[in-house]
């Protein structure tokens, strides 16, 4: 299928250049187009929840309506030049590359015995307060990223592109966009942004199930313990509070023999989280290269189950 081969040479290019900063990524217009909506509809709609709702499906029309209309005009003008836009729309909707470049740079700060850089670098991909935390706690923070950022970074839009071509994963950066953008239970946002959160669950569901039924098998084809991911996945993915990131953060560390969750401190608040997995080994800076090492195997994996599968169910 054309899609497959499409979506092969995006994530080709995605591991070639991962994201410049010099090229204009759309998740900056989303977030711009999402500020905007939210200014002008919280202050015309007083029901806040409802504003919330109907700030995050303009976001999501305007979003597939600019990606059809960018990608019509492109293969109006010339079907090589659609090709192009639509390969440069589905590259800039995965992250695997920058995904695994943020954590290395963990890894890197970690093996140079650079404590105050390491907590710096973690600091970039995580949302807990990094000041103080130690060797195991920057591993293990690291590592949580890299487990949960495999699906709304790589997995899910790999699957909602083969559902819908570019304007598919765009639908899809759109809604992932706004529950980081609202999805936050605080007095500003915990009306505002129930439906954005909710429609990121929705959204996450099925590939965040997947994702976790596919880390047990990428970890047998690296020789990691694939059996123990799936004993974990199976015990441990509801020790979470997303209802989906568990899986992921499971299986993980079942295949890494590492426990991850625990305590963890957000705006100066400690938070004791359910944990996943046992302390077979203790979270150090080389499990961080593991994960990635297991994280690009899921995304291959992943691509490959699609290109087969989806063949199959369409006539």
């Amino acid at each position: 299928m054309i899609i497959s081969l499409q979506i092969m040479l995006a994530l080709i290019v995605d591991q070639l250049l991962g994201d410049p900063r010099w090229l204009p990524h759309p998740v900056k217009a989303i977030a711009f187009c999402g500020t905007w909506l939210e200014k002008k509809l919280r202050s015309i709609l007083p029901d806040q929840v409802m504003a919330g709702l109907a700030t995050i499906i303009l976001m999501i029309m305007i979003s597939a309506s600019v990606t059809w209309l960018f990608i019509g005009t492109c293969r109006a003008i010339h079907p090589l030049l659609g090709w192009t836009c639509t390969i440069i729309i589905l590259w800039l909707s995965v992250a695997a590359r920058d995904l695994w470049r943020h954590s290395h740079e963990v890894y890197l700060a970690l093996k140079s015995e650079n404590l105050e850089k390491s907590r710096q670098k973690v600091g970039l991909i995580v949302g807990r307060d990094t000041s103080n935390l130690n060797e195991k706690e920057i591993a293990r923070a690291a590592i949580e990223s890299v487990a949960e950022s495999l699906v709304d970074g790589v997995t899910a839009p790999i699957f909602y592109a083969f559902l819908g071509g570019p304007i598919g994963a765009m639908i899809y950066k759109t809604i992932n966009t706004g529950d980081s953008m609202f999805g936050y239970k605080n007095d500003e946002y915990l009306d505002f942004g129930r439906w954005p959160a909710r429609l990121d669950d929705i959204a996450n569901f099925i590939p965040a199930r997947l994702t976790g039924l596919l880390i047990p098998l990428a970890a047998l084809i690296l020789g990691l313990n694939g059996k123990k991911s799936w004993q974990i996945l199976t015990r441990d993915r509801k020790n979470h509070a997303s209802p989906n990131s568990g899986h992921s953060e499971a299986a993980m560390a079942g295949a890494l023999n590492i426990q991850l969750g625990g305590a963890s401190s957000y705006f100066g608040k400690t938070i004791n989280k359910p944990t996943m997995g046992d302390k077979e080994e203790e979270v150090s800076a080389r499990h961080i290269m593991t994960a990635n090492r297991l994280m690009l195997a899921t995304t291959i994996l992943t691509f490959l189950i699609f290109a087969t599968i989806l063949p199959l169910l369409l006539p």
